[in-house]
């Protein structure tokens, strides 16, 4: 280091900030190591770089140029609000990311909700249209000749139908399909909502450990990424088992 001048050793310097090389960071490791590097690491042309790149909106007030230590010292004041609007923002972040997974887990609920109420009604509406096709059957059957006891058990299931059997028949059974089709539908939302639950619970998993990060939200394109990744795992993992 003897060998070279502060001046190339201040051109280098130079250089590596100028090409956001050398960062904060890298110029205070290299002032704790010489003497020498610690008094050219601390000049005011150094750290009044770093402010125009790192703070370029905060430069709002004319940095003096009389003394090296008060570009670093503003430089060290600047760095330390930014810090604490970037904790802040997190916090706001964080709390906005449980809200939304306790969303997504409330719809989750009300969907497992009517996927219970559509399964208890179509189970109703096959229960019943069972019973109607055994009455139609019963009416038909009437039609040709039974011994009594049978012919007298089939006369009072159609008497005790209070309707028509065929035109319920027909009612039931679109009931029964369009439960059916609501049921999938259901089905299909409860899948997608549960991966976009996966997707929060990692993003706000990812925001905790990375507090100073800058969060940005997951894209519809990206969860359709992330679901055909977890389709394909368990396709995989399916295969391999058998």
């Amino acid at each position: 280091m003897a060998s070279l001048p502060d001046e190339l050793w201040s051109r280098i310097l130079e250089i590596g900030i100028g090409n956001s090389t050398l960062t904060y960071k890298d110029l205070c490791c290299i002032s704790i190591t010489s003497r020498l590097l610690h008094r050219l690491s601390s000049q005011h042309s150094l750290w009044n770089r770093l402010l125009s790149s790192d703070f370029p909106l905060s430069l709002s007030s004319p940095i003096p140029s009389s003394s090296s230590s008060s570009s670093k010292s503003l430089y060290k004041l600047r760095f330390e609000r930014d810090k604490e609007r970037k904790i802040a923002a997190h916090r706001r972040a964080v709390l906005r990311k449980e809200s939304q997974i306790s969303e997504h887990s409330r719809r989750l609920h009300d969907i497992q909700t009517r996927v219970s109420q559509e399964k208890i009604k179509a189970i109703q509406t096959s229960n019943e249209l069972s019973h109607l096709r055994r009455v139609r059957e019963a009416s038909v059957a009437l039609n040709v000749w039974q011994p009594v006891v049978v012919r007298g058990r089939q006369k009072q299931m159609v008497e005790q139908c209070g309707v028509p059997a065929e035109s319920r028949i027909r009612t039931l059974e679109m009931e029964l399909r369009l439960c059916k089709q609501q049921i999938m539908g259901l089905e299909k939302s409860h899948r997608d909502e549960k991966r976009r639950l996966d997707v929060a619970k990692k993003e706000l998993e990812s925001m905790k450990y990375h507090p100073l990060r800058e969060n940005k939200p997951v894209s519809r394109e990206e969860n359709e990424r992330i679901g055909k990744q977890k389709k394909l795992k368990s396709c995989n993992g399916f295969a391999t088992s058998r």
